[in-house]
């Protein structure tokens, strides 16, 4: 797709007014409020989403949990072997299936759960927005994400 050229001077996009930008520089600020939280469990924030989805759905292939985490393989499955040298979860051949590996919690990853309990609301707090208010945001960047790949072809 070919951006169409502007008009004039003015109309050239500035920083303060990319789409792009509020989201990015909003990744990083959201990652300095987790930062502190995530360090006494030992979770960078990639570990800590692969750890939200297992205490949500256990049992996942590796495959599965990719698409769920919109992550693709050769991100996911160092992430699963930190994890697994962690002692927080194991992998395992599916013994139906042994082309598929599934994920299973540890109980020290299960533990952890209880553990992390608090996070979302450090971070809702963080925010200074309401719950509406962030459901709300958090289904228009998720519509957003969902065109945004529609267009790429990456649904």
């Amino acid at each position: 797709m070919r951006p169409p050229k502007p008009q004039s001077p003015d109309e050239v996009v500035k920083l303060d007014q990319m789409l792009c930008y509020a989201i990015y520089s909003a990744g990083h600020a959201l990652n300095r409020i987790y930062k502190p939280l995530l360090d006494p469990l030992g979770l960078s924030y990639p570990k800590y989403l692969v750890m939200v989805a297992l205490w949500e759905r256990e049992g996942e292939t590796v495959g599965e949990l990719g698409a769920r985490l919109s992550l693709e393989s050769n991100t996911l499955t160092p992430l699963l072997k930190r994890l697994e040298s962690d002692g927080l979860v194991r992998r395992a051949r599916d013994a139906a299936d042994e082309r598929q590996v599934r994920i299973a919690l540890t109980p020290k990853g299960r533990a952890l759960s209880d553990e992390a309990r608090a996070i979302p609301g450090c971070i809702l707090a963080a925010s200074g927005l309401n719950l509406d208010d962030v459901r709300r945001l958090q289904g228009e960047i998720s519509a957003l994400r969902i065109a945004l790949a529609q267009d790429t072809g990456t649904v």
